[in-house]
């Protein structure tokens, strides 16, 4: 378990991480969420030991990652897939960092099975693409088996199959009870691979609980009608239904807000109104994440600071954040 409390870091007058408390479990894949230049980095850099907090504290099965006794054994990381020396081999990469962490030799031919590089073990690590660094760099987070796992941007270069292979990898550590902290950008695979979410901006923390209710709380879910007799449901809604947010034409169809698509399927059987389509619209990830960090990005684009004057939200002297679709 990672446990933070009050973490804050400052570099100058800049604060990077603020206040910022939250819980990672164990046998669950947590995500780490938030804009560019939210902090996430920062503070996965602080849980490891590798900056050290302004104030508050960060603890790894309640100790500090410095008083580990062989850290390698219970947390692995990985930070930087680069982070190796170019003229070294896959598995003489690995050797060394086994051999001091006195863990034994067999164990780097094991994890590099694990990650598929045995075919490419001997050659130099400086030659390998960005999604060959990314498996080198999962093994040797995996070389001591540890029992927390923290991956910042594990899926940069993967190919499909590459993404697909590390979602199931980390589910099946979270299975075998591990603490695995996963921060990505890429919001549609983090809404296939997180259980749970902790969500960060401008070094704040937003949001932290599991995936469903992050969706849930930040977007309204629709229904989706198709129709012959329209005009008819449309009014009979309006007349019915004091519960409903929104009626709002989407092409040949209607788009309604408030309501469960059954109590709307039942409506219309009992006023003999055909349906041809009926089907429930549920928020994304990616738009919750838009919803709630939204005022916290940093960057704008010229596009989205247009939508916003147009639609009276920004006004002068607020910092800007940008339209991006991203989360690191």
């Amino acid at each position: 378990m990672i446990e933070a409390t009050g973490l804050t870091k400052h570099y100058g007058r800049t604060v990077a991480v603020d206040n910022l408390s939250f819980t990672v479990a164990e046998g669950r894949v947590t995500g780490f969420l938030g804009p560019n230049g939210a902090g996430k980095s920062t503070t996965m850099r602080m849980v490891l030991g590798l900056d050290r907090p302004t104030s508050g504290d960060v603890r790894i099965d309640g100790q500090h990652y410095h008083d580990l006794h062989q850290p390698l054994r219970t947390v692995g990381a990985l930070l930087d897939a680069k982070w190796v020396h170019p003229n070294r081999s896959a598995r003489d990469h690995l050797r060394w960092l086994a051999a001091a962490s006195k863990i034994p030799r067999a164990r780097v031919d094991e994890v590099l099975d694990l990650v598929g590089l045995t075919g490419v073990a001997g050659k130099r690590a400086g030659g390998f693409s960005l999604g060959m660094s990314q498996r080198l760099g999962i093994a040797a987070a995996l070389l001591g088996d540890p029992r927390v796992l923290l991956f910042d941007e594990p899926v940069n270069g993967l190919d499909p199959e590459g993404i697909l292979w590390i979602r199931k990898f980390m589910h099946r550590l979270a299975d075998e009870g591990r603490t695995v902290f996963v921060s990505s950008h890429l919001l549609s695979e983090m809404a296939l691979t997180a259980q749970d979410l902790v969500v960060i901006g401008r070094g704040k923390l937003i949001y932290q609980g599991t995936v469903e209710d992050f969706v849930e709380h930040a977007t309204e879910s629709t229904v989706l009608v198709r129709s012959p007799q329209l005009d008819r449901l449309r009014d009979l809604l309006r007349a019915e239904g004091s519960e409903i947010t929104e009626i709002t034409e989407d092409g040949d169809a209607l788009r309604i807000g408030g309501v469960a698509s059954a109590a709307i399927g039942e409506l219309a059987a009992a006023n003999n109104i055909v349906l041809h389509e009926l089907n429930p619209q549920v928020g994304s990830l990616e738009q919750a994440f838009i919803q709630l960090t939204g005022d916290t990005v940093e960057y704008r684009t010229e596009e989205h600071r247009s939508e916003e004057h147009g639609a009276g939200e920004h006004r002068a002297g607020e910092p800007a954040g940008n339209g991006e679709v991203t989360s690191g």
